[in-house]
């Protein structure tokens, strides 16, 4: 019913509260699909996050409210993805309040609604053996800055690779 990307940025946003991977595995899944721009408000949630954790207020709040904006327009499909959009919209306003006040990051839960949903993810965290809803660690150095402290050679190889694309086409 779910795609297995959503499932996963689920699994990772509530169970290690890992957000770059959140980013990646949405990102991945919407360029692979019909672009539908809510999956960019859930990216941007999860962006957000990532920034607010680091501290980086500016980047968070820029991706929060471009997140609220896009998911307040689209009601229906936020609903059909087994979430309460009214919910979701209040606890994005108040996490982007905390941001304008530069006030530390606090792990936010998204109000799943979808009981089927619910299960499945949680099941899930389980086979990872993670805690559904276990607050972020915030002395995990690597979870913080994971996007300078990974294993960069996939990304460095596709970047060449579409560099020499681009060449060739001219």
């Amino acid at each position: 019913m779910y795609p297995k990307a959503y499932i996963e940025y689920l699994v990772y946003f509530h169970g290690d509260r890992d957000y770059f991977e959140c980013h990646e595995v949405l990102e991945e899944y919407w360029k692979q699909t019909d672009n539908d721009i809510v999956w960019v408000g859930f990216i941007q949630i999860a962006v957000g996050l990532y920034h607010h954790r680091r501290g980086n207020f500016k980047g968070a709040q820029k991706m929060i409210a471009n997140a609220i904006a896009i998911l307040e327009a689209h009601k229906d499909t936020v609903e059909k993805l087994g979430i309460n959009q009214k919910t979701l919209l209040t606890t994005l306003q108040t996490q982007l309040n905390a941001i304008i006040a530069n006030e530390p990051y606090i792990s936010i839960n998204l109000p799943i609604q979808d009981e089927s949903l619910l299960t499945t993810c949680k099941n899930a965290c389980n086979e990872k053996d993670l805690t559904w809803k276990k607050n972020s660690d915030l002395t995990n150095n690597f979870l913080i800055n994971k996007h300078t402290l990974r294993d960069r050679t996939e990304v460095i190889k596709e970047r060449a690779n579409q560099l020499a694309k681009r060449k060739k086409k001219k």
